[in-house]
C-alpha cells in the first residue's frame, strides 16, 4: 500500500469526513442485486455514510477502512463497529455476499491490484457482487495532495481483473465527478459477479 496516501487520511481524517459525499444512487443497485440481509464487506468506508445506508437496509455489515482515525469517525458516526485494516490484510474465504468499496481501491500501485483483487474474490461467496469505482486515466500518478491514483485505463483494469479469478461483468459506466482536491476526474465505475460454481 502506498504509505503517503493512507498518511494523508490519518492526518486529515476530520476534514475528509466533513466532506465526504451523500451515498450515490449505485449503492441501492448494488443492494438490490444482494440477498435480503445478506453479508456485506466494505473496504474505504471512510466516513460511514455507505455504511449508514446498509445497517438501515438490515445488512450485516463489515465496515473497514485504512486510517485507524478514519475508522474511529465512522464508528462513532454509525454506533457500529468499524475496523482499521488495510486491503492487503483481508483474509476472509467465501464469507460476503457483497463487497462494496467506492473510491478506494484506486489508491493501491498498480502492481499490487491484483493482488487485492484476488483477495476479494476469495472473500466472495459463490454469486457473491464486488463494487469498485477508479479514477480513469493513463498512467498512475499523485494528485496536487500528495495522494497516489493508479488511474487506470478501461482496458487495462478489465485485464487486470481477469487474472485475479473469474468475474461476470454485470456493469460498467463512468460518470463525473469533483474530488476532495476540488479537481475534476472521471470514474469508472464496475459491477461484477463472481461465478456461481
Amino acid at each position: 500500500m502506498d504509505e503517503t496516501t493512507l498518511q494523508f487520511y490519518r492526518d486529515n481524517a476530520e476534514a475528509y469526513a466533513g466532506w465526504a459525499k451523500a451515498p450515490s444512487t449505485r449503492l441501492r443497485g448494488f443492494l438490490a442485486l444482494l440477498p435480503p440481509g445478506g453479508a456485506i464487506l466494505e473496504l474505504g468506508c471512510g466516513a460511514g455514510n455507505h455504511a449508514a445506508v446498509m445497517l438501515a437496509e438490515g445488512f450485516s455489515v463489515r465496515a473497514t477502512d485504512g486510517s485507524p482515525e478514519m475508522a474511529g469517525i465512522a464508528s462513532q458516526r454509525l454506533g457500529h463497529p468499524v475496523e482499521a485494516m488495510r486491503f492487503d490484510e483481508l483474509d476472509a474465504q467465501q464469507t460476503y455476499d457483497g463487497v462494496w468499496a467506492s473510491a478506494c481501491l484506486l489508491h493501491v500501485p498498480r502492481e499490487e491490484l491484483a493482488g487485492i483483487l484476488g483477495r476479494i474474490h476469495r472473500a466472495l461467496m459463490p454469486s457473491g457482487v464486488f463494487y469498485a469505482s477508479y479514477k480513469m486515466g493513463e498512467g498512475d500518478g499523485r494528485d496536487n495532495l500528495g495522494r497516489y491514483y493508479n488511474y487506470p485505463p478501461r482496458q487495462w483494469l478489465e485485464a487486470i481483473y481477469a487474472s485475479a479469478g473469474p468475474w461476470l461483468t454485470l456493469s460498467a459506466d463512468t460518470s463525473e465527478i469533483q474530488s476532495f482536491d476540488q479537481t475534476p476526474a472521471s470514474m469508472l465505475n464496475l459491477v461484477v459477479r463472481k461465478p456461481a460454481g
